[in-house]
C-alpha cells in the first residue's frame, strides 16, 4: 500500500485563490472553471481536516492555515515547472529515479510495473521531454530528466513542510526530520540531538541517512533529506547550499594498544614507518593529513588502503601496526576500553564541523527546533 499522491490541481488553486482573494480571478489564473476550483478547494479541506477559506461578500479570506500552505505550494509548483504534471506522475517518476529500475521502484511503491511505465510515458507526453533512457538493463536520465528529478524532489519537500505547518496548527504530532549524517557526527552529535528531539517532540520521527559528503549530497539538493552534518566543505564547491559551523573537531593519531609509535621518542618521524589507513583524497580529513605531513617537511606517502568506514578502519587497527587519523569521539568506546590508544598529532589538525541545508530553505518549526538542538549540542561538545 502507498499513500496518495499529492493532488497538483488541488494546491494550485489554493495558492491562486490566496493570491488572488477571488474564485474568479483565480480560476482563470489557472486555467480552471470556477465551479471546478471551488471543488478543487473543497477536496482539499476535506483531505486536510481544516477550513482553508472564509467565503463572503467581500471575496474569499484565507485562514491562517491557507496562509501557511500557500506559500509552501505556490514553491512547490514553481518547482514542478509545469501545469500537466499530475501528481501519480511525479510520484511514479521519483520512485523509478531512486530506485533505478521500473521493477525495483514497483517493489518499494507496491505499484505495478506497467502502470510505473505508463505514468512515466505521460509524463514525458507532457512535458515534450525525453526524461529516461535505456542502457541496456539499466537506466539513465537525460540532463533534462536530472532537472525533473530534482525539481519535482524538492516539490514534495516543500509540500511535505507544508502539510507538517498545518498538523502541528491543527495540534497534531507527525511529520518526519531526514538527516545525513557523516561519519563523524554519527558518534555523539547527532546520537545525542536525537535523544533530546525525540524526548521534546514525541511523535515526529527521525530519518537517518549514512554516507560520505558524495553520498548525501544529491539528496540533500534533491528534497530527500533535510540537513546533512558534518565536515564543511570549500564555499566555492557548494555554492548551491548554506553551510553553518557549529564546532571544531581535533582528529588525532590512531592506533591499537601497545603499539611500538607509543614509546618512540620522536613521533613526527616515526609515525612514518607505518601504514596508514585514510579516507579517499576528496575528504577534508586526508586533506588536513596530507597538509600535516607536508608540514613536517616529508613527502606525502602512498596510502595503500582507503576507507571511509569506521568500523573498518578499527578492525584494520586491531590488526596491526597501521595508523590512521581520526577524532576520538568516534573511537570513544575503544579508547576507553583500552583496546586502541591515541596520541595528538605533531601538527595541530582541525575540522569544521557543521550543518549544510539548501541554500534558501526554509524550515518548519519542528525542523528549525532540531537545528536549534544541533548548534545547542555542538556548542557543548566544543567547550
Amino acid at each position: 500500500m502507498t499513500d496518495r499522491p499529492p493532488n497538483i490541481r488541488h494546491y494550485a488553486a489554493l495558492a491562486a485563490t490566496v493570491r488572488h482573494g477571488s474564485l474568479s480571478r483565480a480560476a482563470r489564473a489557472v486555467n480552471l472553471s470556477q465551479p471546478a476550483l471551488t471543488q478543487a478547494i473543497t477536496g482539499l479541506e476535506a483531505s486536510l481536516g481544516v477550513t482553508l477559506f472564509q467565503r463572503g461578500p467581500q471575496g474569499m479570506t484565507p485562514t491562517e492555515p491557507a496562509l501557511l500552505l500557500a506559500p509552501r505550494a505556490e514553491e512547490a509548483i514553481r518547482h514542478i515547472g509545469s501545469p500537466r504534471v499530475t501528481g501519480t506522475q511525479l510520484r511514479a517518476f521519483l520512485a523509478v529515479v531512486r530506485a533505478g529500475s521500473y521493477a525495483a521502484a514497483a517493489e518499494a511503491t507496491g505499484i505495478s510495473p506497467a502502470s510505473l511505465h505508463r505514468a512515466v510515458a505521460d509524463l514525458s507526453v507532457a512535458l515534450g521531454q525525453r526524461l529516461i533512457d535505456r542502457r541496456g538493463r539499466s537506466l539513465a536520465l537525460t540532463p533534462a530528466g536530472e532537472r525533473r528529478a530534482r525539481g519535482f524532489g524538492l516539490a514534495m519537500a516543500e509540500l511535505r513542510a507544508g502539510l507538517a505547518e498545518v498538523a502541528a496548527l491543527q495540534g497534531k504530532s507527525g511529520g518526519r526530520i531526514a538527516v545525513g549524517a557523516m561519519p563523524l557526527s554519527r558518534a555523539r552529535w547527532l546520537p545525542e540531538v536525537i535523544a533530546r528531539f525525540v524526548a521534546e517532540w514525541p511523535g515526529v520521527d527521525v530519518v537517518v541517512h549514512e554516507g560520505s559528503h558524495a553520498e548525501l549530497a544529491g539528496p540533500l539538493r534533491h528534497g530527500e533529506i533535510d540537513v546533512m552534518l558534518g565536515a564543511l566543505r570549500e564555499v566555492t564547491l557548494v555554492d548551491d547550499l548554506a553551510q553553518e559551523a557549529v564546532f571544531e573537531d581535533r582528529p588525532a593519531l590512531v592506533m591499537r594498544a601497545g603499539h611500538p609509535l607509543l614509546d618512540s621518542p620522536d613521533l613526527a618521524e616515526a609515525m612514518f614507518a607505518y601504514p596508514w589507513f585514510l579516507p579517499g583524497r576528496e575528504t577534508p580529513l586526508r586533506r588536513y593529513w596530507e597538509h600535516m605531513v607536508q608540514a613536517l617537511g616529508r613527502t606525502v606517502p602512498h596510502v595503500g588502503i582507503e576507507c571511509g568506514s569506521t568500523m573498518m578502519i578499527r578492525q584494520l587497527l586491531l590488526a596491526g601496526d597501521g595508523l590512521t587519523l581520526l577524532s576520538p569521539d568516534q573511537v570513544s568506546v575503544e579508547l576507553k576500553a583500552g583496546v586502541l590508544a591515541a596520541l595528538p598529532t605533531p601538527v595541530p589538525v582541525a575540522r569544521t564541523i557543521g550543518i549544510t541545508t539548501r541554500a534558501g530553505w526554509r524550515p518548519t518549526p519542528t525542523q528549525a527546533g532540531f537545528l536549534g538542538l544541533l548548534r545547542e549540542v555542538g556548542r557543548s561538545l566544543a567547550d
